[in-house]
C-alpha cells in the first residue's frame, strides 16, 4: 500500500476533478506483477491490469481508493478486476462519491475477497482535496505565506522581493503545479504583477489563474497572457467563488493572496491549511501577513496543527492545518 501511495502522488495535478489513485498487483507469493496510477486517462487499476499480458492466478490488487462501480469516461474498475481474474482486492479509503460507490459489494458478489482500511489515514490525506469537494462541496484552500521571522510580508515602503530564498521559490513552483488553481486578490495583481504559473518545463496544463476583487485587472498584466486560463471574479462573494471553482472542476486552490483576502478567507472558514515560508530576518515594522481577526483574548485564539516542518535553503517551511 505504501508503494501504491507513492504511485498515486505521481498523478498530482494531472487528474482534473478526479482523485489521485495508485494501484499495485502482486502474485500469490507477493511478487510485483504490475503497477499503475491515474494521470487523467484510465483509472489506476485499469492501467496496472493493461500493463501486463496476463495476471497470474491468485493475484491481489492493492489500491489506494475503493474501485469504482460506475461508467463515466471509463468503464467500472470493478468489472476490469473481475475480468482479469484477480482473487483479492485491498484498498485504503472507501469511495464516498455516491455515483461511484458500491465497488466492494460488487467485488464480493463476484467471489473476490475484499480487505479495506489499510493505511486509510495517509490515503485520505493525499486525497484530501478531492474528499473536500465530495464531503464539503467546496475545494481545499491552502494559503501560502512568505514572511519574515516577525511575520512581515513587506517592508514599510511596500517592498517584498525577495523575503525568502530561491530554494523556497522553487518549492513554491512545485506546490503550484500540484494545485488546480492559484488565487490572488486584485491588489496583489496591481502591486506585484505576478505570473501565477509554475516555473518549470513540465508539459502539463498550467493551473487556472483566479483573481478576486472589484477592481479591473490592468491592461498588460501578466495574468492576462496565454500561459494559463484566467478567471476574474469581480466580487467579494465567497459563495460565488466556490460555485465558479466547482464549475471548473477545481479540487485544490493554492492561495497566494495578501493579508486582506487571506484574512477574509480565514474569517469565512475557507482556509484549510497554511504553508508558511519564514525567512530568518526581522523588519520590526511593515505589512503583517494576517489582519484583524476580531480576537481580543487568548481564549479566542485560532489554533493551528503542524503537519510538517523542515528547512528549505535558509528558510523554515511549516505546513499547518487550520484548527486542532
Amino acid at each position: 500500500m505504501r508503494h501504491a501511495l507513492s504511485l498515486a502522488l505521481r498523478g498530482e495535478g494531472r487528474t482534473g476533478s478526479n482523485p489521485i489513485v495508485g494501484a499495485v498487483i502482486i502474485d500469490a507469493e507477493g511478487n510485483l506483477v504490475a503497477e499503475g496510477f491515474h494521470a487523467g486517462g484510465d483509472h489506476a487499476e485499469v492501467v496496472a491490469i493493461k500493463s501486463v499480458a496476463r495476471i497470474p492466478e491468485g493475484s491481489t490488487i492493492v489500491v489506494t481508493l475503493e474501485p469504482c462501480n460506475h461508467t463515466g469516461k471509463t468503464g467500472p474498475c470493478t468489472e476490469a478486476i473481475i475480468s482479469a481474474g484477480i482473487s483479492r482486492v485491498v484498498y485504503a479509503v472507501a469511495d464516498p462519491n455516491p455515483i461511484a460507490a458500491g465497488g466492494s459489494d460488487r467485488l464480493r458478489a463476484a467471489g473476490i475477497e475484499v480487505i479495506e482500511g489499510v493505511l486509510a489515514a495517509p490515503s485520505r490525506f493525499f486525497n484530501r482535496a478531492w474528499l473536500s469537494v465530495i464531503e464539503k462541496n467546496r475545494p481545499l484552500f491552502i494559503w501560502k505565506v512568505a514572511a519574515t521571522l516577525d511575520g512581515k510580508t513587506a517592508a514599510l515602503d511596500g517592498s517584498s522581493k525577495w523575503i525568502t530564498s530561491e530554494s523556497s521559490r522553487e518549492f513554491v513552483s512545485l506546490l503550484r503545479r500540484n494545485s488546480d488553481a492559484i488565487l490572488v486578490g486584485t491588489g496583489t495583481v496591481i502591486a506585484d504583477n505576478p505570473s501565477l504559473v509554475p516555473h518549470d518545463d513540465q508539459e502539463i496544463k498550467n493551473p487556472l489563474r483566479v483573481v478576486m476583487g472589484l477592481r479591473d485587472i490592468p491592461a498588460g498584466s501578466i495574468v492576462k497572457d496565454d500561459q494559463a486560463e484566467l478567471l476574474h471574479i469581480q466580487s467579494h462573494d465567497f459563495n460565488q467563488l466556490v460555485r465558479e471553482l466547482l464549475a471548473k472542476g477545481v479540487k485544490q486552490v493554492f492561495v497566494e493572496a495578501g493579508s486582506e483576502l487571506g484574512t477574509a478567507m480565514i474569517e469565512a472558514g475557507l482556509i484549510d491549511e497554511i504553508m508558511l515560508f519564514q525567512a530568518p530576518t526581522l523588519l520590526g515594522v511593515g505589512r503583517n501577513f494576517i489582519g484583524d481577526l476580531g480576537i481580543h483574548t487568548l481564549d479566542q485564539r485560532l489554533d493551528l496543527t503542524i503537519l510538517a516542518t523542515r528547512q528549505i535553503g535558509n528558510d523554515i517551511f511549516t505546513h499547518m492545518k487550520v484548527g486542532a
